[in-house]
């Protein structure tokens, strides 16, 4: 998220996290490129009228450096000339201020989709199916009552489809910038999340290297 308001920035990223994503936040265009030479991210929300480096030029430098990640462009001013223009500096969408919180959810639900390999609309494995675009899980037909954190990281597990994924990856992927490393969070959440999945287990543990469906 790179927005200069910092009271709206931090309320998006709250309204995100809520919704189980991962958020790192920027208040200006120097940090959002600092941040995305560092890390791939899925995508960048990413605030036209920056002071310093602008918007235009965070959107134009992204695209010169062939990010994978996609971006969805925010700006005061909603006229077609404007839109036209921010979407022919490369960004993937455009979304005018003021926005509904559910509409942004939305858009950068399917943007994102756009940054990752096609998967099916619903994962699914044995008697498990996740829904990603209605945020449902279920297993033998009984819905599961999971957390943002524990959706998230059974729709990551599901996506790998059967590849090891390391609890650096989980942490960088459904987490964010202000998860502690050295924590035990991954293992608590797996571990209530193996709880609600219930029996037989579906979720393995790889010694010394982390978690496969």
């Amino acid at each position: 998220m790179v927005e200069d308001q910092v009271v709206l920035a931090d309320s998006v990223a709250r309204a995100l996290r809520h919704e189980g994503m991962a958020v790192d936040v920027a208040y200006d265009g120097a940090a959002a490129l600092q941040r995305t030479a560092v890390l791939d991210y899925d995508v960048v929300v990413l605030d036209r009228d920056l002071p310093g480096v602008h918007g235009d030029q965070v959107c134009r430098t992204l695209v010169a450096r062939e990010s994978p990640s996609r971006v969805l462009m925010l700006t005061a001013s909603g006229t077609v000339a404007e839109r036209v223009e921010g979407l022919g500096l490369g960004a993937d969408d455009y979304l005018p201020k003021p926005f509904a919180y559910a509409e942004l959810v939305a858009r950068i639900r399917a943007v994102g989709r756009r940054s990752q390999p096609a998967t099916p609309p619903v994962l699914a494995h044995v008697d498990l199916r996740l829904d990603p675009a209605r945020r449902i899980a279920t297993r033998a037909g009984a819905q599961l009552a999971l957390g943002p954190k524990e959706f998230a990281v059974l729709e990551h597990l599901l996506t790998a489809q059967g590849r090891v994924v390391s609890a650096e990856e989980l942490l960088d992927r459904v987490w964010d910038e202000a998860a502690d490393p050295f924590t035990t969070t991954v293992k608590a959440t797996m571990n209530r999340l193996r709880a609600k999945l219930g029996d037989p287990p579906l979720i393995v543990t790889v010694a010394r290297a982390g978690y496969r469906i």
